[in-house]
């Protein structure tokens, strides 16, 4: 059922058409977006969700966008309480403040496809690393995993979850500037070169792929996501070609804004 169905007889009739038709679940948080017309009914709704869906502990609003290079987006209480949560997913949990790290729920898919790959001794590098949840599966399939990451608070969640997951062994931390990072990587030559890279591209950030691109081995394999309309697909290829990547696969991986997906390309270097 749409939430706003849901929310029959409690929000006016004339105002259901604004209740959002979802909202996303991050462990036992439900985070939506309220349009500002709906100010007045907001903690109904909020009080609404918590009471209908009993594996939801807190209803958070998202107040404003992604800001900042640590991505992290302003909320607001509607109902309940802590927002610090434990998310479950594929054999995996997760750990950490949702209203201070950044975490897709929506990529766990591309997140088990893009471990399934990884082999046992692989060298891999995941700038934008967040809590992990690319890190942390692909060091379960035994891979030593090098995790860049510049928000401090998730480095420590990472840490965290990668002790919960038993992974700590091949999961190496860095809280830095992935961008600048990986140009230092660029000067220590052949034996800081790695087998994989996993790019999960912040928006408008694609020139990481320039950044990574010297540190990866012959042959070696990039996973790298980006924000493109669908008509910018054949030329963005094309461009990839001329970088000196063969496009083995490519797929759109969710709407981000109308007209906007996310988009995931497996490179190999040639």
């Amino acid at each position: 059922m749409r939430l706003r169905d849901e929310l029959l007889g409690i929000v006016p009739d004339d105002k259901r058409d604004l209740v959002p038709s979802h909202f996303s679940l991050v462990g036992e948080v439900a985070i939506l977006s309220i349009p500002s017309e709906l100010e007045d009914q907001k903690k109904k709704i909020g009080e609404s969700i918590i009471s209908s869906h009993k594996n939801v502990k807190t209803v958070l609003n998202k107040v404003s966008k992604l800001e900042g290079e640590k991505r992290v987006a302003g909320f607001e209480v509607l109902a309940g309480g802590g927002t610090v949560i434990c998310h479950r997913e594929f054999g995996f949990a997760y750990r950490f403040d949702v209203a201070r790290v950044f975490f897709n729920p929506r990529l766990g898919h591309e997140r088990r496809r893009v471990a399934s790959k990884a082999r046992p001794g692989e060298r891999v590098i995941v700038p934008f690393s967040d809590v992990g949840p690319f890190a942390i599966p692909i060091a379960a399939a035994g891979a030593r995993v090098l995790a860049l990451e510049i928000n401090a608070e998730a480095c420590r969640w990472l840490a965290e979850n990668s002790k919960l997951n038993r992974v700590n062994g091949n999961v190496d931390t860095v809280n830095c500037d992935a961008f600048a990072f990986c140009g230092v990587l660029k000067q220590n030559g052949p034996e800081m070169k790695f087998d994989r890279a996993v790019v999960p591209t912040p928006y408008g950030r694609d020139e990481i792929l320039d950044s990574i691109s010297p540190i990866l081995k012959p042959n070696g394999a990039i996973h790298f996501y980006t924000f493109k309309k669908r008509h910018q697909i054949e030329g963005l290829i094309k461009e990839y070609e001329e970088k000196g990547f063969e496009v083995e696969f490519h797929r759109r991986c969710g709407n981000v804004a109308p007209g906007v997906s996310r988009w995931v390309f497996d490179l190999e270097k040639l």
